[in-house]
């Protein structure tokens, strides 16, 4: 759980669908899309994050981005930051969102190109 201004908000990772939700009082108020490369090694891509209207401007997009760096970090695995606001976040972060492997962000472009559908 993390806190923001209005309360506590709970990050719920739905691997099958590709979203890292976050919810408070059972309402989703915002999300990270993201797919996980095929090729070796794995890794989670960040591609939208979204905060629900009304929600904006509480450091929930921020309590995402960290919680998805959180989860590929318990599994060992690089975060392509293909997201504007992932890749901005990673950027002002660098001591909590190492860079990935440059042949890795080159595999998850190519995945992207392959199957626009992940966008």
């Amino acid at each position: 759980m993390s806190k923001t201004e209005a309360g506590a908000i709970e990050f719920k990772d739905d691997r099958e669908a590709g979203r890292l939700l976050a919810v408070e009082d059972g309402e989703v108020v915002g999300l990270i899309a993201y797919f996980v490369l095929d090729a070796r090694p794995h890794a989670l891509v960040a591609v939208h994050t979204i905060v629900e209207p009304g929600h904006e401007g509480r450091g929930i997009a921020g309590d995402l981005v960290k919680a998805f760096y959180g989860i590929a970090a318990a599994e060992g695995v690089p975060v392509v930051p293909l997201c504007p606001y992932a890749a901005s976040w990673a950027g002002r972060h660098p001591d909590q969102a190492p860079e990935a492997p440059a042949e890795v962000v080159a595999a998850a472009k190519q995945q992207l190109d392959a199957s626009p559908d992940l966008w």
